[in-house]
């Protein structure tokens, strides 16, 4: 995206819907609710409200949502559309709500996700993959336990470090009042689970939550005519995608974080060095290690001293998921991670607080390490 981007459109409004099990709530019901308190927290109505972007319900996908979805808000947006990213979407989203502001084709942009896996059908999760799976290739938890095990067995990436990970959001989440794990998890308790898919234990996966998270993009010129309070500016953003088939792929340790990173960090004009503060998509514990070294943070294969010993919790050089992120907040693809990044750039973490953080870096992630969005924010 052009550089001239950055510092002219900014994230005006956020909300979220509980996590968790929600049997009594239908899918249209979270996106609504979350949409409420995203314009709410913006200071402005319905109304004010003209584009209308989403990423349809993983689980029971439909064709025309954003349609249907506009409707069930009472609106008649001047753009819509939903885009199907995966988990990459969200930022992705931001990213055509800067263009479509740009080109004058709205003026607010609500972005919003709700589904309820949890408490209707994952079946989708489980699907096995193609011919492979007469072989056992079933789900998405068996394909990045192979990633995995290719880091491990290429750079010596061990289990503890898998672990540093998940004991980091399991302590953040803790801190967090809406999180869907509070309990305290040590590293011994990690260690004692059995496996799941070699080398992942259950801890090692993403929650699988019920639960809707909204946005709203907009210039920070408008927020200006619009009276909005606590704009939090977007500095830089990127995309960046492999092939869908791994067997395709130059390597299984890299991800589109290389590409992605590389356009969000020009166009903000910053570099890793300048994050106080990152939100990292973990639907999986070996995806932190992979997008730290793909962002530049560490070399290639050091992501797993990188995350030891503290060094990604809270107090540490780069705390990562402060809120819990998908492995103890909750497991929606990605919108939550945006969200806890324009808190801790208001200031209002509370106990999580990144003490002065100023720069924020959020990455999103589709499929097997298919798709990835990377976003950076600003005070």
């Amino acid at each position: 995206m052009d550089p001239s981007f950055s510092n002219r459109y900014c994230i005006a409004g956020i909300g979220h819907t509980r996590y968790g099990a929600l049997p009594d709530t239908s899918v249209e019901n979270l996106h609504v609710q979350a949409i409420q308190q995203a314009v709410a927290d913006a200071g402005l109505t319905k109304y004010d409200i003209d584009g209308v972007l989403c990423l349809a319900p993983v689980s029971n996908f439909q064709i025309g949502y954003a349609v249907k979805l506009s409707g069930l808000l009472g609106i008649t947006p001047r753009i819509l559309g939903a885009l199907d990213q995966e988990g990459a979407s969200i930022i992705t989203l931001i990213g055509y709500a800067m263009m479509a502001i740009d080109a004058k084709q709205c003026s607010v942009a609500v972005i919003s996700y709700a589904d309820n896996p949890r408490s209707g059908s994952r079946a989708i999760y489980g699907a096995p993959r193609g011919t492979d799976g007469i072989f056992g290739w079933f789900g998405t938890p068996a394909a990045y336990a192979m990633i995995a095990r290719a880091h491990m067995e290429e750079y010596g990436t061990r289990a503890e470090q898998l672990g540093s990970v998940v004991v980091a959001c399991r302590k953040h989440a803790q801190l967090t009042e809406h999180a869907e794990r509070h309990r305290e998890f040590s590293m011994e308790q990690y260690l004692s689970q059995p496996m799941l898919v070699d080398p992942f234990r259950p801890a090692d996966c993403a929650l699988v939550s019920d639960g809707g998270a909204a946005l709203i993009v907009t210039s920070l010129a408008h927020c200006q005519s619009l009276g909005i309070r606590d704009p939090i500016r977007i500095l830089g953003i990127g995309q960046g995608h492999q092939p869908q088939d791994l067997s395709h792929r130059q390597k299984l340790t890299t991800s589109g974080a290389v590409a992605s990173g590389r356009q969000a960090f020009a166009m903000a004009g910053l570099g890793t060095s300048d994050i106080d503060v990152a939100e990292l998509y973990d639907c999986f514990s070996i995806t932190v290690p992979i997008t730290l070294e793909d962002y530049g943070f560490c070399d290639k294969g050091e992501g797993g001293p990188f995350v030891e010993n503290g060094r990604i919790e809270i107090g540490g050089t780069l705390p990562v998921n402060t809120a819990g992120g998908l492995l103890a907040e909750t497991g929606l693809p990605g919108p939550q991670l945006v969200i806890e990044a324009v808190r801790q750039m208001r200031g209002n973490c509370g106990e999580r607080q990144i003490m002065d953080a100023k720069v924020a870096l959020v990455s999103n992630q589709g499929g097997i390490m298919q798709t990835h969005s990377t976003l950076i924010l600003g005070r």
